[in-house]
Parts: C-alpha cells; structure tokens; sequence
C-alpha cells in the first residue's frame, strides 16, 4: 500500500509542478537547470533531489504581496517503509530511531556520533563501525541539562572538553576519546546567556582554537516595543547594529575565549542564527539563519551566509540589504547602506537549522567542500516549504548563491508532514547523517556501491 500511496503522491507532485513549469526540473534529476525569480520561490511541491534554486533581492516582492500565513504542520507517524528521496547514486538508511527530540549532530574524531536531545534535556552518544547501517551503542552520554542543542569538541584533534550550549549557558564536560558518559558534572564557562525567546545555542571553534563562538537568537519577532535607543549615542558607543533592553546580546554571534572570558559581539542583526559552522580550509565563520514572520508568504528569506566580524544583517529595522522593515519603518535611518547581504537566500518559511561542509571521502568529488543545511519548515506559509536537507553549492571556497534539493520527501501532503530536519553532520566514513525531530530519527545517506 505504501509504493501505491509514494507513487500517488509523485503523480500529484508532477502534476503541480507541469502547472507551474517545474516538469523539466523533476525529470533530469541532479543536472536540473536552476530555478531563478519567481520560480525559485515555489513550495514543498516542486522539491525533488536535483532541483537547483537561486533566490537574489531583485526576486522579492513587496511586504504583504500575500496575507502572512498561519499553517503549522500536522506530525504524522512515519509509514513503516517511508525514506526520504535522495540523488540518483546515493542510498538513504534509517539509522536509528526512538530518540526523543533529536536536534544537532556532531562527530567526535574517533567517529562517535554526539546528538543533542533537547527536549529530554540530555546528551546521547551513538556508536557504529564504518560503513554500519545503525549503532552498536546508544546510550546516554550526560542529562539534566538545560535545553542543550550545540555540541563542540575542544580542541579539535584532541578533545580534552566536550562543550554544550544550553539555553541560558555555556558548559564543558572533561572528554577523552571514546567516553561514553560523562565523568562528572558540568564545568559552566559562560553563565548567564539571555534566555526565553529563540532558545538554540549553537557553539564551534575558530580553526586554530583561540575563539569560541556562540550563536544567540533575537527574543521577538521584530523586537516588538523596543523603541529609540537608550541614548542619541548608542550608534557611536557600541558595534554597529547592537540591540538594547530585552535584545541586549541577542541576534548576534558572540565570541569568547575557551574557557569563557573576554566576551565580545562578533556580528549583529542575525534574527536567529541557529546552525554555525566553521569553513575547514579557509576559517570563516558560516550561518545558518531563521528570518523573521509576519510580511507574507514569500518573506523574508532565511539564509546561509558567511559571517565576517563587524558585519550587521538589518534585523530588526531591515532585512537583505537596505530594504526597511515596514513595522519599523523610519526608526534607524543612520543604519541603511551599512546591511550586509547574505550569500544564499532560501526559500522564505524553510526554518534554515544546523549546517556542516562535506569534507569526507565517500561522496563524489564535486561535493568535495560543500555545504548542507536541514530545513525544518515553518508555520508561517499558505503552502510550506522547507523539510529538507539543501546542498549549497561552492566555488573554490566561495558560494555561488545556488542550493540544491539533496534530501526531501518528508512531506506526505499540504496538511501532513512526518519528519523535520534538524542536524547534518559528516560521519567518520564520510556518510551524511541527518536528524528530524518529527518522529525522532537519524537517517543516513551513503554512495551507492
């Protein structure tokens, strides 16, 4: 029943996608010509592996061009054969499952596979040999913590510390290779991260381990009653694009030394930049980021971007350059010509969450160095887009500002969706590992043989 009911929802899939010119794309798999202006906008109807889309600020339409949406996802148990649709060349296992809330994934260098249980307030850690279809040890590995969602090894190579970003803190457990529990409680570096709100935590480390950095989500949508600055010199006395009152430190990238001192604010007006990554080879700092509701269906793009120190995104008084959040309209004049743009713009809704860059082997050469990022999905959207794992696409280290549709399928109907992506992560035999929270799965996708 479940191949007729896949092989229904396809048939309906290319029907909406001939309506809206998309027919071409489906069909010729990886290769497919990239989508660019109004259709690189479409929804969760024209996703397949292969589909290739580039958004720029010339494709946006005006705030309000569609009524802002409310359109949550209904979570449905997964059929018992149900995968995600991967490339051509690829398989997709189901890995493990039975996890509760299953968010970001990272990797130990021995191999072992970190994943944040943020829900169940814990820490799991999972072991499989290369080339293993599932685990041979899952097991907790520390609990009673405080929404915990990033995971980082310090340092890289060698950890000594395995650090985790709670809501409101940043601790640090003593790690040696192989630890499969924790030898004792938390060691808290950062304490007092504002909290409530956007409530992800992200931490990686710079290259050569001198900087830790820190994501921090805005506490509001478009920070709703926070007014003028607290001075006619806040512009000249703090970086630029720096929040007040109930958003001090917040949509930001902070940066701290390891073990937690010298705070500073690395880059401003990133509403919620949930995944953080660190470009292996050239050292830059990369986002993955929610953009804010409320302005329609086709606004405002999240995004995947580099992030350079200094740098300020717009929110909340702009966003993708200079153009002004209507809400806000006249408030931070002094900030226009000062927004940088972001490097990938995604479909507006996806829920952009944890990213990493494909430097493993098993994966043909072209992928060698680029990105992906999970699309959780959102609810603010007529027809939902996002449920999925993007593939962004570089160039010698440089974004080309185009992603591909890599991982998709997850959506059963424009009511129904049974899993939300989470976590990517590059397992020690260079399989990409993927977490959705939906139905609490890690998924795994390999070369074919």
């Amino acid at each position: 029943m479940q191949t007729t009911r896949t092989s229904a929802l396809r048939r309906h899939g290319l029907a909406c996608l001939a309506a809206s010119g998309f027919v071409a794309a489906a069909i010729s798999g990886i290769h497919a010509q990239t989508l660019t202006g109004h259709d690189a906008l479409s929804d969760w109807r024209a996703d397949r592996p292969g589909v290739t889309r580039q958004i720029t600020r010339d494709d946006l339409p005006k705030p309000w061009a569609t009524p802002s949406a409310g359109n949550g996802p209904r979570i449905v148990r997964r059929p018992a054969d149900a995968k995600p649709q991967v490339p051509d060349g690829f398989d997709v296992d189901l890995f493990a499952e039975g996890l509760t809330n299953p968010r970001i994934i990272r990797i130990a260098p021995n191999g072992d596979i970190f994943v944040a249980e943020t829900r169940a307030n814990r820490i799991r850690v999972l072991r499989a040999a290369d080339g293993d279809t599932g685990p041979s040890i899952n097991q907790i590995f520390a609990d009673d913590l405080h929404e915990p969602f990033g995971i980082a090894f310090y340092p890289q190579n060698d950890p000594q510390w395995i650090y985790v970003g709670n809501t409101d803190s940043v601790a640090r457990f003593p790690y040696r290779a192989g630890d499969l529990k924790a030898s004792g409680k938390p060691e808290i570096v950062v304490a007092g991260l504002p909290h409530g709100g956007h409530s992800t935590r992200d931490i990686v480390f710079s290259n050569d381990g001198k900087r830790m950095f820190v994501s921090v989500g805005s506490a509001s949508n478009v920070a709703e009653g926070l007014g003028k600055p607290p001075s006619a010199f806040w512009p000249e006395d703090h970086v630029l694009g720096a929040t007040w009152g109930y958003e001090t430190d917040r949509a930001d990238v902070l940066v701290f030394d390891p073990d937690g001192k010298n705070k500073g604010i690395f880059a401003t007006g990133i509403r919620n930049c949930v995944g953080l990554a660190v470009q292996p080879v050239n050292g830059e700092l990369w986002c993955s980021t929610n953009e804010r509701d409320g302005l329609g269906d086709d606004l405002v793009p999240d995004y995947v971007t580099r992030v350079r120190e200094g740098q300020f995104f717009g929110w909340p008084w702009y966003y993708i350059g200079d153009n002004e959040e209507p809400r806000l309209r006249g408030e931070r004049p002094d900030l226009k010509g000062k927004v940088a743009v972001p490097d990938v713009l995604i479909q507006s809704h996806s829920a952009s969450l944890g990213m990493t860059f494909y430097n493993g082997k098993q994966f043909p050469p072209d992928y060698q160095g680029d990105a992906f990022a999970a699309e959780h999905g959102s609810w603010n959207r007529s027809k939902r887009t996002g449920y999925k794992v993007i593939r962004i696409r570089l160039k010698d280290g440089v974004p080309t500002g185009e992603y591909e549709d890599f991982m998709t399928g997850f959506v059963a109907s424009d009511a129904n969706v049974w899993g939300r992506p989470v976590g990517v992560a590059v397992a020690h035999d260079g399989a990409l590992l993927v977490t959705e929270d939906g139905n609490g799965t890690i998924w795994r996708v390999s070369r074919k043989k």
